[in-house]
């Protein structure tokens, strides 16, 4: 597309959609066109801030001429926009999780692969600084992993549960980092105030790897719980990390960098040496995580923009999109055999 200032829109300007088109507006070269709400005066308060017009349907957004648009609706919705966005080689980027189906997935999938048009999934996770700081320590090859993201019920998102709502992030992260979808899925959940899980724990174990073990990972997501917490912990044959996607902190501990110490500690520990006066945290050497102070929505919007304008591959492409759907959905038939129920 050369130099030409990128004309964006928005389907969707609703908790997550009214930022895709703040980012829009604000980055260089790119034009917002308008955004699509059913809501007019939602889309009469967007186009008064951010410039752009206002539309009712999606189609009114296409002959308005756009070559880059996000899906920021109700997931049930995704399809019907993605569909006639693609069709009309209007690039998507469609926020997480892709599709309430791994079936409608699959068709949002064929419908960008026959249309040759570059559709993106909005797992914006990928993007948060602190991610960014864990990709730039290198290859990791977790042997077992804890992620866990709960917090107060906003009541938004309420159309699906809470593995397609929130768990969905940390699935995607899964499979980037594991780089294959789990063997075995064994999970359980609760629905409290909605018809939906608002509560849910999976373990999923992935096939073994080339050393021949298996990495293992709790899952844990709750949209009912008093605080809000966002956390993940992995541990490799040379690394024990421990990050806080809230607070953008974290600790790495690396086996070679503590070598020594930890041969001297089992050598004692042979010995029947007291060691019960040691402290742990005094003998051991931390690195902190490098986390830099960027928005993972921009991030995310230049990231999704740049490979329109080339023609590059997403890294967070549909099939990333199927595969974390399909993932989820295989969490909540793991969670509906052990029999969830309502309280």
């Amino acid at each position: 597309m050369g130099t030409e200032p990128m004309r964006c829109g928005v389907v969707g300007v609703g908790r997550m959609g009214r930022h895709h088109a703040r980012v829009y507006a604000q980055l260089e070269n790119v034009d917002l066109v308008g955004v699509v709400d059913r809501d007019s005066a939602r889309c009469a308060s967007m186009t008064e801030e951010w410039g752009g017009q206002g539309f009712d349907t999606v189609e009114q957004l296409i002959a308005a001429g756009v070559d880059a648009v996000t899906i920021a609706t109700p997931t049930i919705h995704h399809l019907e926009a993605a569909q006639a966005l693609l069709e009309a080689g209007v690039a998507c980027l469609v926020e997480k999780p892709l599709a309430p189906s791994a079936n409608e997935a699959a068709t949002i999938m064929d419908v960008a692969e026959r249309s040759g048009t570059t559709l993106q999934v909005g797992h914006v996770v990928r993007f948060d600084p602190v991610m960014q700081a864990i990709k730039a320590l290198g290859p990791i090859q977790p042997r077992h992993l804890e992620l866990h993201r709960i917090s107060p019920m906003t009541f938004r998102s309420l159309d699906v549960s809470v593995v397609l709502d929130m768990m969905i992030h940390d699935l995607d992260l899964l499979l980037m980092l594991v780089g294959e979808e789990p063997s075995d899925i064994q999970a359980s959940g609760v629905p409290v105030l909605s018809e939906e899980l608002d509560v849910c724990n999976a373990r999923l174990t992935f096939p073994p790897c080339s050393g021949g073990f298996c990495t293992v990972a709790n899952v844990t997501a709750s949209r009912l719980a008093l605080k809000t917490e966002r956390k993940i912990r992995i541990i490799s044959e040379d690394m024990y990390l421990s990050a806080d996607f809230a607070t953008r902190t974290g600790t790495v501990v690396r086996h070679s960098s503590n070598s020594e110490r930890i041969d001297d500690l089992r050598a004692r520990i042979r010995n029947g040496e007291d060691l019960s006066d040691v402290n742990y945290l005094d003998l051991v050497e931390f690195e902190e995580l490098n986390v830099k102070d960027e928005e993972p929505l921009r991030l995310q919007a230049e990231d999704f923009l740049h490979n329109v304008r080339t023609g590059t591959r997403p890294a967070i492409d549909a099939e990333a999109g199927f595969a974390a759907v399909r993932t989820a959905e295989r969490i909540l038939e793991a969670a509906d055999q052990t029999g969830a129920c309502s309280v």
